[in-house]
């Protein structure tokens, strides 16, 4: 592809480069896939006002999140098997997120580990927190995160157990892949990704891997991590973990108001509007339709971000617009990675930024602190 201008023509060529088993992982959600098709869709339905003869010069779309300065109100979302898109996924994607001025967070079910990531960028990045049923597991992997001075502790609460995700059961998702027939047969047709895979050593998940008693390879983390989300996860455990952790503590999975109020009285720094992707349940609201609630009855007392369903720039400026002090992009890096690897997560950023500084100009805006709903059209949202 010559000339890439969206989002969309480096999930086509994610597709053709990744392995199946890895982009199905990344771009599928759970059961009819309803809810991450809405997280998508519902954010075209919103539509914007366009202003014309208004001074467009010294635009800037920097904020900070958190109290972190950013070129743009995105964070890369935390998405698990992110080194199996792209060899060495996280640390490229880290050291791309940190040239161009924002966050990078890690997932617990990375392949890469946090001591990898903090070996290889300078800037703090943020580590993804799931609650395990082994909590000296959880106390150390939360040590681990302080000695590589991360910036923020980013807590799930949308998985206690797991959605189930038909394309992951057909494809008989592993890391690394199992050698069945059909992976073999697949394999082949992606030579790009095979030799980058021959020249790391990270084919696992690097933060559990040798961290957990009784689990040295891939043939017994299976049986462990099947057992070992927590569903008795609850508000005592927030506390707990924001005591243990002490630092900037962000909650990922608030889709209800009365939770976002319990989420302000944890006195956690931010929540996360997110329903995981449309990857636990389906039939949910999406994030952005969830979103205009939730900021108007906690925003005020507690930083609202959200996550799901954003492609563009226009989707963050629509997202601001509705109460959102950030956003995070998953599947739109991905595809950037699995396309292109580092460069192609640069060219995510690179496309999302544009689209966002031209679209807040041409709603009558050259600062997006100052933009407000006032930019969307009544009745669209």
């Amino acid at each position: 592809m010559s000339v890439i201008t969206t989002v969309e023509d480096l999930r086509v060529l994610a597709q053709k480069r990744v392995p199946r088993m890895f982009y199905d992982y990344a771009d599928s959600g759970s059961w009819t896939e309803s809810t991450y098709r809405a997280n998508e869709s519902d954010f075209q339905k919103i539509k914007l006002r366009q202003r014309v003869a208004v001074n467009m010069e010294n635009r800037s779309t920097a904020t900070t999140m958190v109290g972190v300065d950013v070129k743009m109100p995105v964070a890369i979302a935390p998405t698990g098997l992110t080194g199996m898109q792209h060899a060495d996924g996280e640390i490229l994607a880290a050291r791309s997120a940190e040239r161009f001025g924002i966050p990078f967070t890690l997932s617990t079910m990375s392949i890469c580990s946090i001591e990898d990531i903090a070996a290889h960028t300078k800037a703090p990045f943020w580590f993804q927190l799931y609650v395990m049923r082994d909590r000296d597991f959880i106390e150390r992997l939360i040590d681990r995160a302080k000695a590589a001075h991360c910036g923020a502790l980013v807590l799930t609460l949308d998985l206690q157990i797991l959605g189930q995700r038909h394309k992951d059961l057909k494809n008989g998702l592993s890391a690394p892949p199992k050698p069945t027939l059909s992976t073999m047969l697949n394999l082949l047709t992606k030579p790009r990704w095979c030799l980058g895979m021959l020249g790391t050593k990270r084919r696992q998940f690097g933060n559990i891997v040798g961290h957990v008693k009784g689990v040295t390879d891939m043939a017994n983390l299976g049986a462990w991590t099947a057992q070992q989300f927590d569903p008795r996860l609850n508000w005592g455990d927030v506390e707990w973990i924001k005591k243990r952790w002490g630092g900037k503590l962000i909650l990922k999975g608030i889709q209800d108001v009365e939770d976002a109020k319990l989420a302000v009285d944890s006195g956690a720094d931010a929540l996360i509007v997110s329903n995981h992707g449309g990857r636990q349940l389906d039939g949910a609201e999406s994030s952005i339709r969830a979103l205009p609630a939730i900021a108007e009855a906690v925003g005020s007392k507690i930083e609202v971000h959200m996550d799901g369903g954003v492609r563009s720039g226009q989707d963050v400026l629509k997202a601001w617009a509705l109460g959102a002090r950030g956003t995070y992009i998953g599947r739109a890096f991905l595809y950037g990675l699995g396309a292109m690897g580092e460069a192609g997560v640069d060219k995510v950023l690179e496309i999302i930024h544009r689209e966002l500084d031209l679209t807040m100009a041409f709603t009558g805006h050259t600062q997006l602190r100052k933009v407000d709903r006032s930019i969307l059209l009544p009745g669209s949202f």
